[in-house]
C-alpha cells in the first residue's frame, strides 16, 4: 500500500510539472497571461505544501501511532512501563512503584548529556534556517547553554531534559493562567467522568499503586485507547494542550489506596500539568516544591512538574482510588514563536 502511495504521488508531481511547464510556455506565446500566470502561482503554491508535507510528516494528534506496549491499549502499571520500556533499555530502575528508563528514545526519561545538547543545537539551527531565528533568543539561550542550566539548577527544581531561561516558576500556577482551557475541562468532567468508568469496568480491575491510561504518550495519540474514549479524545482540542512534541501527554492517572508516587522531578518546565479531580477519596495529597495541595472533583489543579514533586493516597482500601484526567499545556509565558520553534526541535522520534 505504501509502495502504491508513493508510486501515485510520484505521478501526481510529474503531472503537476508538466502543467506547470504548459502554463509558462502559455505566458512565453503571450496567449491567456493572467490565467496562466495564476495557474503557474497555484500549481507552485500545491508543490510548496507537498513538499512542506512530505518533509515534516503527520503531526500533532493526526493519525500517528505509537508502536510496542501503547498499541496495545488499556490501563498501565509502573510494573508495564517499566517492562516495556526495559526492552529498548539496558538499565531499568524502580523506586517505590515508579519506573525509570534509560531508553536514548525516550525524552521523558532521557538524562541531559552533551550528545542530547548536540542533536539539540542542530535542530534548532535546522529550524532557523528553514524558518527564522526571530523571536528564538531564549531558545537559542537554552539550547546553547543547557548544560549549565540543569547542572546548576537548585534541588527544588531541576528539570531532567530541557529548561527553557527566564520563565516565570512557582511550584503551583493560578487557574486564570490558562482559564479557557481549565473551564472547558472543568465543564467536560461529567463526560470524562463517564468515559473513564466505561474503560475501567471494561479492563481488569488494576492491581497495584499507580495506573494510568493515557490518550497521548509523549506526543503520540495511542489508537486503540483513543477509539475506546472519543469523547476524551475530542475534549483534548485545547488552545494550549502540547500536541505536537514529546513533551505532551493526556491520561486517565490512577493511584490506588496506600499508593505513593515517590519524589521525582518532570523533564521540562515549558509546560504546565493540569490535573482535573475526577474521584478523590480522602487523605489524597499532591506536594509540589514543599507545597501541599489537594484535589477536588470536577475541579482542576496546575502545577509545574519540573519542581520537585510526590503523590499519595493514605486512604482506607473502601475509599477506592484517586482518578485524575491528566493533561500538559503550554506555560502561559512561552511565545507563539518559541512553541513553533519547540515543536520541531522536540518533534517525537526526531
Amino acid at each position: 500500500l505504501w509502495l502504491k502511495w508513493v508510486v501515485v504521488m510520484d505521478w501526481c508531481v510529474e503531472s503537476v510539472w508538466e502543467l506547470a511547464a504548459a502554463a509558462l510556455r502559455s505566458i512565453r506565446d503571450g496567449e491567456g497571461y493572467v490565467s496562466a500566470a495564476a495557474t503557474c502561482v497555484l500549481l507552485l503554491f500545491l508543490w510548496y505544501c507537498y513538499r512542506m508535507g512530505r518533509d515534516h510528516g503527520p503531526s500533532g494528534l493526526r493519525g500517528r501511532c505509537l508502536s510496542g506496549p501503547g498499541r496495545m491499549g488499556g490501563f498501565m502499571s509502573s510494573e508495564c512501563r517499566g517492562r516495556a520500556k526495559g526492552r529498548r533499555a539496558a538499565g531499568l530502575d524502580e523506586q517505590n512503584g515508579f519506573a525509570f528508563c534509560q531508553s536514548p528514545e525516550c525524552f521523558r526519561c532521557t538524562s541531559a548529556g552533551e550528545s542530547l545538547n548536540q542533536r539539540l543545537y542542530h535542530s534548532l539551527q535546522d529550524y532557523a534556517k528553514r524558518y527564522t531565528w526571530s523571536g528564538m533568543g531564549r531558545v537559542h539561550k537554552g539550547v546553547r547553554d543547557q548544560g549549565r542550566y540543569l547542572n546548576s539548577r537548585r534541588s527544588i527544581q531541576r528539570p531532567e531534559v530541557f529548561f527553557l531561561p527566564d520563565l516565570p516558576s512557582a511550584p503551583f500556577f493560578s487557574r486564570e493562567v490558562q482559564r479557557h482551557d481549565v473551564e472547558l475541562l472543568e465543564q467536560s468532567f461529567p463526560t470524562l467522568l463517564a468515559e473513564f468508568e466505561s474503560i475501567y469496568k471494561a479492563n481488569a480491575t488494576p492491581r497495584g499503586q499507580w495506573w494510568t491510561y493515557y490518550l497521548v504518550n509523549q506526543g503520540v495519540p495511542l489508537v486503540p485507547n483513543v477509539r475506546r474514549c472519543p469523547r476524551a479524545w475530542r475534549v483534548l482540542q485545547l488552545r494550549t494542550f502540547i500536541s505536537n512534541n514529546v513533551f505532551g501527554n493526556a491520561c486517565f492517572s490512577v493511584l490506588t489506596p496506600g499508593g505513593l508516587i515517590s519524589e521525582h522531578y518532570g523533564p521540562t518546565n515549558i509546560r504546565l500539568r493540569c490535573h482535573l479531580g475526577l474521584r478523590v477519596p480522602p487523605c489524597c495529597e499532591l506536594v509540589v516544591g514543599g507545597e501541599p495541595q489537594c484535589w477536588s472533583e470536577g475541579s482542576c489543579l496546575l502545577f509545574d512538574d519540573s519542581f520537585l514533586h510526590r503523590a499519595f493516597h493514605e486512604g482506607a482500601a473502601d475509599d477506592g482510588p484517586r482518578v485524575v484526567f491528566m493533561v500538559d499545556l503550554w506555560h502561559p509565558n512561552v511565545a507563539a514563536a518559541e512553541r513553533q520553534a519547540l515543536d520541531y526541535i522536540f518533534t517525537p522520534a526526531r
